[in-house]
């Protein structure tokens, strides 16, 4: 509780305890700790849009700059960025495609 207040994301926490970020903000949400929303960084929507346009998925994304799956969907989505259905993988077959060609 103390990590988020001091500013850890749920993301983050779910990462050091092994669970869902979910299961992170139900224990914050029973302790009566209110839960930030769309915490993204602006200074690293590219960062962020290179990750996925890598083939990282959304939660993979986030993890690594601090922000939720959606908060990294509204903030790459509103940059132009294509969301891939359900914000997962890029298919192997398209990834090796488009080395290919």
């Amino acid at each position: 509780m103390a990590q988020y207040r001091e500013g850890a994301t749920l993301v983050e926490l779910a990462s050091v305890f092994g669970v869902n970020r979910r299961t992170v903000a139900t224990h914050l949400a029973r302790r009566e700790v209110t839960i930030r929303r769309g915490r993204f960084d602006p200074s690293r929507i590219h960062e962020a849009a290179d990750l996925y346009l890598s083939g990282l998925t959304l939660v993979e994304v986030g993890m690594k700059v601090g922000a939720g799956p959606q908060a990294v969907r509204q903030a790459l989505a509103s940059h132009g960025v294509v969301i891939r259905p359900d914000g997962g993988r890029r298919s192997r077959i398209t990834a090796s495609s488009s080395a290919a060609g």
